[in-house]
């Protein structure tokens, strides 16, 4: 189980802006001494700052939810800073509510999820200013029952989610790390159903996984057939 708690050269000045138990659990993990916390930028707050000012700054951000609603912040910052964005895919869930013992999720994300965030800025990794990590956690989620929830009929929403295991961490440096997620041996042309074709990813994934390709000139399109889009590599 991963210590959620900064260590005792980085807690006192850790500052926690309401954030949540996962984003302030990752913030710790990547902290290390001298690094700054918080720090203002122009109209932003930035996470962390690691050689705040220094020829080799380098800022860290920690974003459990959409990147969509880092585009404008990106767009600002990577001009002038390195930025290395930090994203928790959950692997295993488990669900904790009142009244009830936890229980494990049917729901289980894996490196491809990914593609649920990038499809909204496909072509953030060819900045070459950004740095991605990717890291597979396991957590706990823990939830109230809300009756406004699902529309008025009543159900369960999610009040915190807490860090118990990092499982892994893939480091996308360019957008052409990405070919690493690829299938290997893929026919010359071919559609999102061979993409899916070894089971390592699901048929939505690949079709997220080809726009972001495409619009990343990774993927090239050739062609529609009655198995779908078809697609040619690049590169």
């Amino acid at each position: 189980m991963v210590d959620p708690s900064p260590s005792e050269s980085t807690a006192p000045h850790i500052g926690t802006l309401n954030e949540g138990s996962l984003h302030a659990a990752l913030k710790a993990h990547y902290a290390i001494p001298g690094d700054e916390f918080e720090v203002p930028l122009e109209r932003f707050v930035i996470d962390i700052a690691r050689r705040w000012g220094e020829p080799d700054e380098l800022l860290i951000e920690i974003q459990t939810s959409s990147f969509a609603a880092m585009g404008n912040k990106l767009d600002r910052v990577l001009g002038e800073h390195r930025v290395l964005l930090v994203h928790p895919i959950a692997v295993r869930t488990t669900l904790e509510r009142d009244g009830s013992k936890p229980r494990r999720s049917p729901k289980r994300g894996s490196i491809y999820s990914v593609f649920e965030e990038l499809v909204s800025i496909p072509t953030l990794l060819d900045h070459p200013h950004l740095e991605l990590d990717v890291v597979l956690v396991e957590v706990t989620k823990r939830q109230i029952h809300d009756p406004k929830a699902r529309r008025g009929r009543g159900g369960w929403r999610t009040v915190d989610r807490r860090l118990e295991t990092i499982t892994s961490t893939e480091r996308f440096a360019t957008v052409a790390d990405l070919t690493r997620l690829l299938p290997p041996d893929l026919p010359p042309t071919f559609t999102t159903a061979d993409l899916a074709a070894d089971g390592t990813m699901t048929r939505d994934e690949a079709q997220r996984l080809a726009y972001c390709f495409r619009a990343a000139c990774l993927f090239d399109q050739v062609g529609r057939s009655r198995a779908g889009i078809e697609y040619r590599l690049s590169f």
